[in-house]
């Protein structure tokens, strides 16, 4: 339902067709006017499975309803979720056609007629997760839509979003930091943090230096815990001891890492697991975890946690899906608090989203977040 101003301007616009000097004018006075139910945006939408199926589109910005807001899109970043959509192999179907990523930040443009929580320029971060925004993962959820995959994600200029489903940017945060948060850091969160209940003095393992492992080194700091990190590459050990670990191991130069883990441990174990490696890491990852730990098992193994066998070690396994919006909330306050800010590895242009994507999937030794910055 459009004001009675817009319906001026669209009388306007349709008496004006036929003066093109007048048109351009027009057109011109309409892109300050910033009215987003005459936008366009540009978007990278998947519209087969393949990278054959993805495409820059131009789309038109849909009409806000009463408690949307209409988010300029500044950055997103990339996420192996994003990959393993496109090439059709993730666990949960994309509803095609869709905008790709799960992830991003910008600024409110617009806002509906009864939004209360935003404000045209506010600076915000959209959640993952449609509708989860308290509590645990629950029957009440069993509808939720994640950015990017069953709807439309952040790889578009302009996006509109619930006013309940974003969230507020720190100002310490940039756009580029504060759209590495919504998979990566609030996966972290929940895991050693809403699940985990993490506490000065607990032991952490983290594997690789991803986005969920890096952030999970950085949570588990500010908890006040001694983080044990393994890599296949000594140069990101390197860096991770420099971060704060404080015990490193090759897990390809030490195959049996578990034992250093538990030699470095008094033969205990670690507390907490943030298990990222799946098949090729799990067994050694329960051996190494201390009677009583937490394994919280991030990606594609954890729809297979009854086939494991972590009785024995009375263990508690958690299957991590990202976080609601109030875990995020809190992981911002963390951040801020202790004035941490996320780990970028690289940045790309919006137009060169394609070379990030592969830059990702090749595995160029990317130590931390793959960023997009769209202006």
């Amino acid at each position: 339902m459009h004001s009675p101003n817009e319906h001026r301007v669209y009388r306007k616009f349709f008496l004006l067709t036929h003066d093109l000097a007048a048109l351009i004018q027009f057109l011109t006075d309409l892109r300050e006017a910033r009215l987003p139910a005459l936008s366009f945006t540009q978007a990278y939408v998947l519209e087969e499975l393949g990278y054959a199926g993805l495409y820059l589109r131009d789309r038109t910005v849909p009409a806000l309803r009463p408690h949307e807001v209409l988010v300029r899109m500044r950055a997103a970043s990339l996420n192996f979720r994003d990959i393993k959509i496109i090439r059709g192999i993730y666990a949960r179907r994309p509803v095609l056609p869709v905008v790709i990523l799960s992830d991003g930040a910008g600024d409110v443009s617009a806002v509906g007629p009864e939004v209360q929580r935003f404000s045209e320029g506010d600076r915000v971060i959209p959640i993952y997760m449609n509708g989860w925004h308290h509590g645990p993962l629950s029957g009440r959820h069993s509808g939720w839509k994640g950015l990017g995959g069953d709807v439309d994600g952040t790889a578009t200029k302009f996006a509109v979003f619930h006013e309940d489903d974003v969230v507020s940017i720190p100002d310490g945060l940039s756009y580029e930091e504060a759209a590495c948060i919504p998979c990566a850091g609030v996966t972290a969160w929940h895991a050693l943090v809403s699940s985990g209940q993490i506490k000065t003095g607990d032991t952490v393992l983290t594997q690789g230096s991803g986005g969920v492992s890096i952030f999970g080194l950085q949570i588990a700091l500010m908890s006040g815990a001694q983080v044990l990190a393994i890599s296949s590459n000594d140069k990101k050990l390197d860096r991770l001891r420099d971060m704060g670990a404080s015990v490193t191991v090759n897990y390809k130069t030490t195959p049996d890492w578990d034992q250093e883990i538990l030699l470095a441990t008094g033969g205990v174990g670690v507390d907490h697991v943030l298990e990222v490696g799946g098949d090729g890491t799990m067994e050694r990852s329960i051996r190494a975890t201390a009677k009583g730990g937490n394994i919280a098992v991030v990606g594609d193994l954890s729809g297979r946690l009854s086939e494991l066998n972590s009785d024995e070690h009375q263990i508690r396994m958690s299957a991590i899906i990202v976080g609601s919006r109030s875990m995020m909330e809190q992981l911002l306050r963390a951040i801020t608090l202790h004035s941490r800010t996320p780990v970028i590895d690289r940045i790309f242009p919006f137009a060169k989203l394609r070379e990030a994507l592969a830059y990702l999937e090749q595995g160029f030794g990317h130590f931390g977040k793959v960023v997009i910055k769209y202006v």
